[in-house]
């Protein structure tokens, strides 16, 4: 069988740098997205992709099959920046799987671009995966020592080497083995020519959805966004633990490990995840008004008016500004047409990364008492500027309004704050942070009020990055500054 496979590198290392250090939110690994029974199955999931490109925008990817080999291409850059009419053209078969990707283990670089896709005793194998692996470097260690020779830096390749050395058994059998060393964050998708197969952690800690297509083809998608773009029904959620198989006999699903504990990220309904979406069964335009709503009834303040961040804390200011009574305004506008790279400023022009994106309606602001809302404080230095800018622009008072609670701990699940030295509420008190920011006032939303505006249980939920309490712990190689991070942070 051909062994197709392009590879085209857009970005320079300068500029990928460039693009993390402009970084100032926490960021998403990626996002996925499938197609079977459908003869454009490519540019449905190309489609997909676009609906999915808030969840990772280093690179993206997609391998089409035709029941007899498989065809990938690949690039660094936005999905309409890595794929053409032509190249769409020739991603030929009736089914596809596709990712974006944002990197939280493994560099930024072409070569960890995905899917990852290999030949196996005459077989194409390929993955896209969503998450983080806990047990990744124990994991590549034991392979290595037992003659693996790995590619890349991800953890996503270590799914190919376990699901390759038990292929014997058969692709379903192969998989409940593999798998079953597996610990950490996993939704994924994994291709043979004529097979495409959708796998959810045990703990289900990262969204993934099914839909059905017009002609009677499937979709698998990490978010329902994506499935609205293609015009694909809705179906369920792929439930956390279930493997679902899609060939030429129809969909089957199985559940091959013993149950446990669900553990939805709750920060998919607090930043990641698009509005339009529904996830975990919660529609995240809905639970961000509500967490607005609830910061109404947790704090009063007295202002003349409610503004966002756009377009971070939008639906939280609705929210709040509709519970409390107080005027909803936009104070600040976004550029929507900033690149990804910009010509650096000189020294002379101060905040010019933060006006360049964000600039204050000066008339609007000026001698007024205002109330933002915002949806995290990661870092701190992007809010101390925007805060700034206002009262540059002539702001009588400056009340901030989180919609989480404090970040306080690490995510070893899939999320960029690999440290709690990365999160300012780690490191200085609530009145700290609202000083070091230049606000009169800084509330956040009480954990209890965040999980009321999801509609569902506390326990239904990780919170490990507001509370402390991991689901699955690191394994002792994690990395020397991760694991000293969560023996300070448990």
């Amino acid at each position: 069988m051909p062994f197709t496979f392009h590879v085209a590198d857009n970005t320079t290392s300068d500029e990928a740098m460039e693009q993390r250090e402009e970084q100032t939110k926490p960021t998403h690994e990626c996002g996925i997205c499938g197609i079977y029974g459908h003869e454009d199955a490519a540019k449905l999931t190309y489609f997909g992709l676009y609906a999915l490109q808030h969840r990772g925008q280093e690179s993206a990817g997609i391998t089409s099959g035709d029941g007899q080999h498989m065809i990938l291409h690949k690039a660094m850059g936005l999905v309409p920046e890595v794929f053409s009419e032509a190249n769409l053209q020739r991603l030929s078969g009736h089914l596809a799987a596709g990712h974006v990707r944002y990197s939280t283990t493994g560099e930024s670089s072409i070569v960890n671009t995905q899917p990852f896709m290999v030949m196996h005793q005459g077989l194409q194998l390929a993955v896209a995966h969503n998450g983080n692996l806990v047990n990744s470097m124990e994991l590549r260690s034991q392979l290595e020592q037992q003659g693996s020779i790995f590619q890349t830096t991800m953890d996503s390749e270590i799914f190919i080497h376990l699901l390759a050395r038990n292929m014997h058994l058969g692709l379903a059998p192969a998989i409940k083995e593999a798998f079953a060393t597996i610990q950490g964050a996993y939704s994924l998708l994994l291709m043979t020519p004529d097979t495409l197969v959708a796998v959810r952690d045990p703990n289900g800690f990262r969204p993934l959805c099914l839909g059905r297509l017009e002609n009677g083809g499937y979709a698998v998608a990490s978010e329902t966004c994506a499935l609205a773009l293609i015009n694909a029904e809705y179906v369920r959620d792929v439930e956390p633990g279930e493997v679902l198989i899609i060939n030429e006999n129809g969909l089957g699903s199985v559940f091959p490990w013993p149950p446990r504990r669900r553990s939805f990220c709750i920060f998919e309904q607090v930043y990641f995840a698009r509005p339009d979406s529904d996830i975990f069964g919660c529609n995240v335009y809905t639970t961000r008004k509500r967490m607005g709503e609830i910061l109404a009834r947790e704090t009063k303040i007295d202002a003349d008016f409610v503004m966002p961040f756009p377009d971070s804390g939008n639906y939280a200011a609705i929210g709040y500004s509709q519970a409390s009574g107080i005027p909803l305004e936009m104070g600040m506008i976004r550029n929507h047409y900033v690149g990804r790279t910009f010509i650096q400023p000189s020294q002379a022009m101060r905040d010019f990364s933060v006006r360049v994106k964000l600039n204050p309606v000066r008339p609007l602001i000026e001698g007024r008492r205002v109330i933002i809302v915002e949806d995290s404080i990661i870092r701190g230095t992007t809010g101390r500027s925007r805060v700034r800018a206002l009262r540059n622009a002539g702001a009588k008072e400056v009340h901030m309004l989180v919609s989480c609670p404090p970040t306080r701990h690490a995510c070893y699940y899939g999320i960029d704050f690999p440290c709690c030295k990365e999160l300012i509420a780690a490191k200085i008190s609530i009145e700290a942070i609202r000083d070091h920011m230049g606000l009169d006032s800084l509330t956040y939303l009480s954990l209890e009020g965040l999980v009321e505006a999801t509609g569902l249980k506390k326990e239904d939920f990780c919170l490990a990055c507001f509370d402390g309490i991991y689901p699955i712990a690191p394994d002792t190689t994690f990395t020397k500054d991760s694991l000293a991070c969560w023996r300070k942070c448990s």
